[in-house]
């Protein structure tokens, strides 16, 4: 649960409904684990919301957003792979060649 696979490129949450309500699902409780446990985070966009992580294992970058921003608090997290151009362009965090630094 803690680690990303290789052929893994996007984790989305989701929302279970239950007697109690909304909760999140087993892939939220696993981006949260895999954010707070095993990615190391590099940085956040300008507008706060947006994270970039690094995978220490492989060296992948990920992003952690909340796509849903019309729902309280963002919505269900999504977690996806994402290239050093993409991450550039976006995070303005100097990362060169193939792998974040």
């Amino acid at each position: 649960m803690n680690e990303l696979k290789p052929d893994e490129t996007l984790l989305q949450g989701g929302w279970v409904r239950t007697t109690d309500g909304l909760k999140p699902d087993w892939t939220c409780r696993r981006i949260e684990a895999l954010t707070t446990n095993s990615l190391v985070k590099l940085g956040t966009d300008r507008s706060g919301w947006d994270t970039l992580y690094k995978d220490p294992h492989d060296h992948r970058l990920w992003e952690l957003t909340f796509p849903d921003s019309d729902t309280q608090g963002g919505g269900p997290p999504r977690l996806r792979h994402m290239t050093n151009v993409e991450a550039e362009a976006k995070y303005e965090l100097g990362i060169e060649g193939d792998r974040a630094k």
